[in-house]
């Protein structure tokens, strides 16, 4: 890559792909400045920084951070009506995501994963999938691993997770196949509004073209419409039987028609819906990659579903204690509870702004509810007078409830439809601490096994 010696840079935000942001643009010769929040005292330790050549501004961000800075590089926290990403558009600075410098950077073909749910799990699968073909391939992108890291590590094909924050700052994006798994209300205090948290994920695909290909959810109303929009060619995923050029499920086998051919790719290591959605997702993308159906096979049945998404962490007598923590929205909320019954639901949070209230559809599979956090009136209001209701301060009396409100056979469900920093640092702080508290709950915490199983309908 040309262009950044000797550039002046101001990186906004020092977490994972703040700082992987730096230390590439480091590496490439451009002069950076990077603005943190945090106060200086508590941003001395972060691993890697003292190695850096930069200039750090901790305490916020300020408009005076911008004077001389030929290229703003942004991370996914800072929304885009912050005041300085503003600025930075009024003073005709261009703004790009770490994912954008990424894009720049790889010389590699490579698979683009977004949605509302089910990102992680998909990209994982996608990147065994790549690896059972023979491929030095890995993960990469909101997963945890900074893209732009990935991108100079001379890897063969790279499997990259994106999320709509990063993908609204790119502009250079283009995978040789793309996925778009759902669309459903999300992050809108971020966007805006929905159409913006639309046009953000229909960037995966702005670049592709004849070569390329775009993979679908025929079952997701919503972002079927998005991907129809694609200027390249169509493969679908779906949970039913397969048409020409999907892949889907018959009797509980995954099986490809894409190019004409029927064939089948085994079993998903759980029967969940999100689980196999995210499997068939990976089976369309990787096959479309030009991976070998056996290796698709071995890939999809060597990836188990990922902490927080859905495992039974505990038992207590014949109640099961199931953690879908990463269930930060309705949507993923709804799909942990599919499938399920005698469901004792553990919800609230940080809304976002986000409409609760379509979980009211799964109402049927639900016996009881304790409504937790910020949102936790709106969630007692939405199904007080239908089901036993009650309200908890913490995650831990929440957990003590549900054990009580749980009928014999029935499951107790932390799947809070909405985010977690009201209470806690990130979802994953709310699941470990409901895992603690679940493991001991009655029958001295009598424990599934290490990691947990997977539950039905969980969402990956």
């Amino acid at each position: 890559m040309t262009g950044l010696a000797g550039l002046p840079v101001l990186v906004i935000g020092l977490g994972a792909s703040g700082l992987a942001a730096a230390r590439v643009l480091v590496s490439e010769g451009a002069k950076v400045r990077i603005s943190e929040r945090r106060p200086a005292g508590e941003i001395e330790s972060t691993p890697g920084l003292a190695d850096l050549d930069v200039e750090v501004r901790a305490g916020g961000h300020d408009e005076a951070q911008l004077e001389g800075a030929s290229l703003v590089v942004t991370s996914p926290g800072v929304p885009e009506h912050a005041p300085i990403l503003q600025a930075s558009l009024r003073r005709g600075i261009p703004v790009w995501s770490e994912l954008e410098l990424g894009a720049r950077m790889c010389t590699v073909p490579y698979v683009a994963i977004t949605g509302t749910n089910g990102k992680s799990t998909t990209t994982e699968m996608v990147a065994a999938c790549l690896r059972a073909d023979g491929l030095d391939a890995v993960a990469c992108g909101n997963i945890g691993h900074p893209f732009s890291l990935a991108a100079l590590e001379n890897h063969q094909a790279l499997a990259l997770e994106a999320s709509s924050f990063q993908l609204r700052f790119q502009h250079s994006l283009h995978p040789k196949v793309s996925v778009l798994l759902n669309v459903a209300p999300d992050h809108l205090d971020w966007h805006g509004s929905l159409a913006a948290y639309r046009a953000a994920k229909a960037r995966i695909f702005e670049l592709q073209g004849s070569g390329d290909t775009h993979v679908g959810n025929r079952d997701d109303a919503a972002g079927a419409r998005v991907s129809r929009s694609a200027p390249c060619a169509l493969a679908w995923f779906r949970l039913a039987a397969p048409e020409h050029g999907e892949v889907g499920f018959e009797g509980g086998v995954l099986t490809s028609r894409i190019g004409g051919d029927r064939v089948e790719l085994g079993t998903p290591a759980s029967t969940g819906g999100g689980f196999r959605a995210d499997a068939a997702a990976a089976a369309a993308a990787s096959l479309s990659y030009g991976v070998a159906p056996p290796s698709v096979r071995e890939g999809i049945a060597s990836v188990k579903p990922l902490a927080h998404r859905g495992q039974v962490v505990a038992t207590a007598g014949s109640v099961r204690f199931v953690d879908d923590s990463k269930a930060t929205n309705p949507h993923a909320a709804l799909a942990a509870l599919e499938g399920q019954e005698n469901v004792v639901l553990i919800a609230g949070g940080l809304s976002r702004g986000l409409d609760l209230s379509p979980l009211l559809s799964a109402a049927p599979a639900i016996v009881g509810v304790v409504a937790l956090g910020e949102t936790g009136p709106e969630i007692a209001a939405l199904f007080e007078g239908m089901v036993p209701v009650r309200s908890a301060t913490s995650i831990e009396e929440a957990v003590r409830i549900a054990a009580e409100l749980a009928p014999p056979g029935g499951t107790v469900l932390l799947a809070p439809a909405c985010a977690s920093q009201d209470m806690f640092r990130d979802y994953r702080e709310r699941g470990d601490r409901f895992t603690r508290a679940a493991r001991g709950v009655g029958d001295d915490g009598a424990r599934a096994g290490a990691g947990g199983e997977p539950a039905g309908g969980m969402r990956g």
